[in-house]
């Protein structure tokens, strides 16, 4: 099979050079089967297709259900998430696995591939886990496919310790030779810190729902001020009633254009 597109293609494709990547995810069902609003998670990204939005992190089945919707969207990119980790409520005891391969992302025409990195978990899963995403790393690299990395510990409160771990999860992903990392907003401080340490682009999550839209907006801002380059934010938009969530991704995607300076 042919392969069309080099790495810098898709990267530029996720990170353009006008605005920070503003990316709706939709995987959820992968880890937590049916989340509330994202029910019916094709119809979510529907909603969004109009917004000022840079693309969406998806599931295969969501790739395949949604090829016409984003085949008239070309401009919009697709992160593939391609591993699952069960139960996430009891990381020392469950176990994660690859759920796609790097050559199903290429023949969907996906943008690139991410996995998870969870920390918390017994050094058995850890090893499993850096030689997986080894593996994919040197797949992909044969496909020209970029891979995002995200350090994660699974249902543990975030206490400055945890964030401070995180850092230091993401710099393994780095080594294992991620092009992006995908962490958890740890603070504007420790985002400008990770940002200054590694020369590829780091995203920040947005995490479950909590506080007000302005909070997650002044997150967003601190972030990409802090030098993120993009944002990825899901239940902090979807879950809030339908014409909240519109007016936050439009504010969201204003502070994408006006905080933004590239580093990458």
């Amino acid at each position: 099979m042919a392969n069309r597109y080099s790495t810098s293609y898709r990267m530029n494709r996720i990170f353009r050079e006008d605005r920070a990547a503003l990316v709706v995810p939709i995987d959820h069902g992968l880890v937590w089967g049916r989340v509330p609003a994202l029910e019916a998670p094709v119809e979510v990204m529907r909603r969004f297709l109009p917004e000022d939005i840079t693309g969406f992190m998806v599931s295969t089945g969501i790739v395949k259900a949604s090829e016409v919707d984003l085949a008239r969207a070309p401009a919009l990119s697709r992160i593939l998430a391609i591993d699952a980790f069960w139960p996430t409520s009891a990381p020392e005891t469950g176990t994660g696995c690859l759920v796609a391969s790097v050559e199903d992302a290429v023949r969907m025409g996906v943008d690139c591939v991410k996995l998870l990195l969870p920390w918390n978990v017994v050094d058995e899963e850890k090893v499993r886990y850096c030689q997986r995403i080894g593996t994919v790393v040197s797949e992909a690299a044969k496909w020209h496919m970029p891979v995002m990395v995200e350090p994660v510990f699974l249902n543990t409160p975030r206490s400055p310790e945890i964030i401070e771990k995180e850092l230091e999860v993401a710099r393994v992903g780095y080594d294992l030779g991620a092009d992006i990392i995908k962490i958890t907003f740890p603070g504007p401080d420790a985002t400008a810190k990770l940002c200054a340490e590694l020369d590829i682009p780091v995203v920040v999550a947005g995490g479950p729902l909590s506080g007000d839209s302005a909070s997650t907006l002044r997150d967003v801002k601190d972030a990409i001020e802090a030098g993120a380059q993009g944002v990825v934010v899901g239940r902090k938009v979807w879950q809030r009633p339908p014409e909240e969530a519109a007016q936050v991704i439009a504010e969201m995607a204003r502070i994408t254009r006006t905080s933004f300076s590239r580093r990458w």
